[in-house]
């Protein structure tokens, strides 16, 4: 099965059968989501998601690996998604 997701920066077999679970099937889904709202769905469906898939997600998106996002960056991802979900799972 050729599957579009795998072939993205960041993304491996498990994030990828994570995010079909969570209903994204697509790079069109994953960017109408976005990394915040896509890493949410997938941690509501009960996987233990770290915040190595939020930072993976938006790397993906930004066709680079996720290790170059700036502490910064990855600090204001983490602001959005407080603010996004408050009290929500992903204070791992």
């Amino acid at each position: 099965m050729d599957d579009e997701l795998l072939g993205m920066k960041n993304l491996g077999k498990t994030s990828v059968q994570w995010l079909h679970a969570a209903g994204i099937h697509t790079i069109a889904d994953l960017r109408r989501l976005g990394a915040i709202q896509a890493y949410r769905a997938v941690q509501v469906r009960g996987f233990r998601a770290s915040k190595a898939l939020l930072y993976s997600l938006e790397g993906a998106l930004s066709n680079r690996p996720w290790s170059e996002l700036s502490q910064e960056y990855k600090d204001s991802l983490d602001t959005e998604l407080r603010n996004a979900c408050p009290g929500a799972i992903g204070e791992r």
